[in-house]
């Protein structure tokens, strides 16, 4: 079958790697972007089963990204974890809008805990 594709969209390179090979060390195919706009070709051309969000990012926003992504007939069900350090209180309400399946501040999730959230998002059995 394969394994898992996952695409990580984060700007800061430091955190885009430690989310790459924590997720390649469990098992998963894993494609990177630092900006909406690359991630959106990359999420087209790989098709992942998850995508790792980030919402501040420069040439696209995450919050951007996604709505064009749900706007694609590719894109209309790809799950979305978004990973950011705002909180959830400060996240653009347009995003309740936009079927996202989990929301995860960095500040407080180690990265184990969200290869684990990234399991759980696409029903796999946890170690």
């Amino acid at each position: 079958m394969g394994k898992p594709k996952v695409v990580v969209i984060e700007d800061d390179p430091a955190v885009q790697f430690m989310y790459r090979f924590k997720l390649e060390h469990e098992g998963f195919d894993v494609r990177t972007a630092d900006n909406g706009k690359t991630g959106l070709e990359v999420i087209k051309d790989f098709k992942p089963a998850v995508i790792l969000l980030d919402l501040l990012m420069p040439v696209m926003s995450g919050t951007d990204m996604l709505r064009k992504l749900r706007e694609t007939s590719w894109g209309s069900d790809v799950r979305v974890i978004i990973l950011t350090n705002i909180s959830k209180d400060e996240a653009p309400q347009e995003l309740r809008f936009l079927h996202v399946d989990r929301y995860v501040v960095k500040a407080h999730t180690t990265p184990a805990e969200v290869v684990k959230i990234v399991q759980e998002v696409l029903g796999q059995k946890i170690k």
